[in-house]
């Protein structure tokens, strides 16, 4: 009986040290998660404290960055140039924003659909709104222009992370004659 106890009692103790490193202990959000600045002026820290030095200030409003860590009311996060350090989480949104990378194209291309044509061209670096993200195409908006990239453009969403899906997205794929998981 005290062996079963016991037993039970160290599966639960090791279910949850495994469990911790996926979901954060402030919040209960998944870790890593990609969310936002909240403003153009934000301070990364080397630690979790205004006491801790500066290392850069981020500029940009509605910048992605990725959440590695939580620790009361800052988050350790990583930026697209690999940038470490602590942000107070209130100058953080979960607003989702992708910034556009180069590859190997020549040019970036905003498409009519996945697979679609070409609607316009973007460049690299721009800060972008999420809008729905397939498996691999996203529909984005930047200024008043909306079209769809494909992933591999896009730094700040998880290679088979899908957003705001709608639940008639599989009519519209027949439409569109595309297939949502390539």
């Amino acid at each position: 009986m005290k062996k079963s106890i016991l037993l039970i009692l160290l599966f639960c103790l090791l279910h949850n040290i495994s469990f911790s490193n996926e979901i954060g202990q402030v919040t209960g959000y998944k870790i890593p998660r990609f969310v936002s600045l909240k403003s153009d002026e934000v301070n990364l820290r080397i630690g979790s404290s205004t006491n801790y030095p500066i290392i850069l200030k981020y500029i940009t409003k509605n910048m992605p960055v990725e959440i590695t860590d939580e620790y009361e009311r800052w988050r350790k996060i990583r930026d697209i140039e690999g940038n470490e350090g602590w942000i107070y989480g209130d100058l953080l949104k979960g607003d989702r924003f992708v910034i556009i990378i180069k590859n190997t194209e020549s040019k970036i291309y905003m498409f009519s659909k996945p697979d679609g044509v070409p609607i316009g061209e973007i460049g690299e670096l721009n800060v972008v709104k999420i809008k729905v993200c397939l498996k691999k195409w996203c529909k984005i908006q930047f200024d008043n222009h909306k079209g769809w990239m494909n992933k591999k453009n896009l730094w700040g969403i998880y290679e088979n992370e899908t957003i705001n899906v709608p639940f008639y997205q599989p009519l519209i794929s027949l439409i569109w004659k595309i297939n949502i998981n390539k």
